[in-house]
């Protein structure tokens, strides 16, 4: 018998976001494996971690399943991941919103000007989402977003690109939406400023790697983000995520059992309006441990918040001025350093001088695992 998917409701309090791509564990399966339940409702595919690759072009990394050291478009260091398509239009038919994150641990990203970070955008939209080129790594599929996912490099002109992003999305039928996952100590130090200025449908902040991690719950600050959500955010309606690691290697530190994380995150979820759900890293590693991210969701589904959720607007702003062309690959490269990509990546980041503190600024640990 056809079941039909129950679509994604964006202001739903129990929505379970779930990173994919990274094979954290080192058995990470083909995407459409992880969309045979109801359990998870967002998956961020990671990563997208240089801008300015060869030829101009992005590169895409999904460790096992497509890299550029399996099939790259000519000229190119991006990635043909056309095979993926028919997995993300079967993740899409069972609602799942599939967004591109950008950025990650050990990423080459940033923009020289608003300028840059507008053709950026309109290079995105082109390549993954609604526009159009003869270099699109998802062939027709089209992705219903984008995620921020930045831990590294200057923190400016992000709010021109998400700007732009909107502009485009706003001439569609489609509902596209924008997510950031900024780490845990406030104000986040490489993107904080874009979710002061631009408008971001879900924010997944990362508790775990750091001093206020979901482990620690003297210093644990889902309050300060609440806070931010309600009364700073341009969205008043963003959604914000509890980020935690799906199992003990996860991450660095920061991972408790699933007893503590449910209990945490219905309580959150009971207090904070703001409250959208649980974020996990990764599918990986929270399908190899029991499942975790079954049994968070299980939790947070069956806990009845207090708080009535507002709507959240998808990508939306005035219509662009003009459609952006297809993108060519015939660009000028730009120079191109070295990646090398880390199981952990134990880097210290400078500090930027940052707006009013709500919370101490301690040293950041980069989040993310990578596995090649």
């Amino acid at each position: 018998m056809f079941v039909a998917a129950v679509p994604f409701t964006a202001n739903k309090a129990y929505n379970l976001a779930v990173y994919w791509g990274q094979d954290s564990a080192g058995q990470q399966q083909r995407l459409s494996f992880y969309c045979q339940d109801d359990t998870i409702d967002i998956i961020p595919l990671a990563f997208l971690p240089t801008f300015f690759d060869e030829g101009g072009l992005p590169s895409v990394d999904f460790s096992n399943i497509c890299s550029s050291d399996n099939n790259a478009f000519p000229g190119t260091n991006l990635a043909n991941c056309a095979y993926m398509a028919s997995d993300i239009q079967q993740c899409q038919a069972k609602g799942k919103i599939l967004l591109l994150s950008l950025g990650g641990a050990v990423a080459q990203v940033g923009f020289s000007d608003d300028s840059q970070a507008e053709w950026f955008a309109d290079t995105i939209w082109n390549l993954f989402l609604g526009g159009s080129s003869g270099t699109r790594p998802f062939g027709n599929a089209v992705l219903d977003g984008i995620d921020l996912d930045i831990e590294q490099g200057s923190p400016t002109h992000y709010p021109a690109f998400v700007q732009r992003i909107r502009s485009l999305a706003s001439g569609t039928q489609k509902q596209y939406y924008v997510s950031a996952a900024p780490q845990c100590p406030f104000p986040d130090q490489h993107i904080g400023d874009a979710l002061n200025q631009a408008h971001f449908d879900f924010v997944f902040v990362q508790f775990y790697n750091n001093y206020c991690q979901v482990s620690d719950p003297s210093q644990f600050n889902f309050n300060t983000w609440d806070h931010w959500a309600r009364y700073a955010s341009p969205n008043p309606n963003v959604k914000v995520f509890l980020g935690a690691p799906g199992s003990p290697g996860a991450a660095g530190q920061g991972y408790v059992d699933i007893a503590t994380l449910s209990g945490i995150a219905t309580d959150m979820q009971n207090k904070y309006p703001s409250f959208g759900g649980v974020m996990l890293w990764d599918a990986d590693s929270a399908y190899q441990n029991d499942q975790y991210h079954v049994a968070i969701k299980n939790a947070i589904r069956a806990n009845v918040p207090v708080h009535p959720a507002p709507s959240v607007t998808p990508a939306s702003t005035p219509k662009p001025s003009a459609t952006p062309p297809s993108t060519p690959i015939n660009v000028a490269a730009s120079p191109q350093d070295p990646r090398t990509f880390g199981r952990v990546r134990p880097l210290q980041l400078q500090h930027t001088s940052a707006k009013k503190d709500i919370m101490p600024q301690e040293k950041r640990r980069l989040s993310r695992f990578f596995r090649l």
